[in-house]
């Protein structure tokens, strides 16, 4: 018997003073069985970092065909896609032809090894963007998971900073490839 994905809701309030962007939006997220609650937390803060009203969650971690998160303008064309953890160079590739734009949040320690593999391999694709969320920082993040959440992201003068009320984290991060 094939295990389900775990439903999470979270209410995710957005203050973006460096796109002035203000809003809140409601997310329901599956957990794939696989996906760690920090994981599961990089995307809610991917998504806090890029939030519009078009940006939703795919498939992700589920598909090979989807990111984690997309963008689609008006015609269906895709403006951003974004992938949480390590992916390889053809998946990088494919999106960099298929997206104007491609974000990949890394967070593990063993992204340094992974991004040293990487680097060279995909330094001809020009429409990608690697930024490594510090893992004090993604540590953190996982321990504010809860099936049911409410969290406001503050971002001003590029410092990020993710509250559930009760906790509040600055995540760190370093662009890698920008």
């Amino acid at each position: 018997m094939a295990l389900k994905s775990t439903i999470y809701k979270a209410e995710l309030s957005v203050a973006d003073m460096d796109r002035n962007y203000y809003g809140t939006h409601l997310l329901t997220l599956a957990r794939h069985p696989s996906e760690t609650d920090e994981r599961l937390m990089i995307r809610i803060l991917a998504f806090a970092i890029h939030a519009d009203e078009r940006l939703v969650n795919a498939k992700g971690i589920s598909d090979t065909e989807e990111p984690d998160l997309w963008q689609m303008d008006l015609t269906g064309a895709i403006q951003l896609w974004i992938e949480v953890g390590q992916p390889d160079e053809r998946r990088l590739l494919k999106a960099s032809g298929r997206s104007e734009q491609v974000m990949v949040y890394s967070y593990s320690s063993a992204s340094p090894v992974w991004w040293k593999q990487l680097a060279s391999k995909i330094d001809r694709a020009r429409n990608v963007s690697v930024i490594n969320i510090d893992p004090e920082s993604s540590a953190a993040l996982e321990k504010m998971a809860q099936r049911t959440m409410q969290l406001q992201c503050t971002i001003q003068d590029g410092q990020i900073w993710l509250t559930d009320g009760e906790t509040t984290v600055e995540v760190l991060r370093e662009v890698w490839k920008a």
